[in-house]
């Protein structure tokens, strides 16, 4: 089992800018973060964003050209770089590592999973709440 650790969250005003960090006890093929937000339950978790070990990456259509994901191979650590905030990415961010590498061609690829079956392994999350 991969150990995570996120840091970075915090609270921002809309329009601005956060950058979060996953460091794993290792690095896997496909790794990612997922949101939930306030009040939602584990089955309306979702995804953001998930980079592989070449690079490849894939994006949410609700982050896209706003959070940039990035990766240091040589510290196990992915980042998450968001932009231009707004009040609906208010969530808590998870890290997640061991993921199916078609998650990392296409962020939509667990979409209607989540509560009906368990999947990677995941960090404790850290939140993120932007305020209008």
């Amino acid at each position: 089992q991969v150990q995570l650790a996120e840091s970075g969250g915090g609270s921002v005003q809309s329009g601005g800018s956060l950058r979060l960090s996953c460091v794993a006890s290792r690095r896997t093929t496909c790794m990612g973060w997922f949101r939930q937000a306030p009040g939602k339950e584990l089955e309306e978790r979702e995804a953001v964003a998930g980079i592989d070990t070449d690079s490849r990456t894939s994006y949410a259509d609700s982050v896209k050209g706003r959070f940039i994901i990035s990766q240091d191979k040589e510290k196990n650590t992915i980042y998450l770089q968001m932009n231009s905030l707004k009040p609906e990415d208010t969530a808590m961010y998870y890290c997640a590592a061991d993921l199916a590498p078609r998650f990392c061609r296409n962020a939509a690829y667990y979409n209607g999973v989540f509560g009906s079956a368990t999947f990677g392994d995941w960090g404790q999350g850290t939140q993120v709440t932007v305020s209008s």
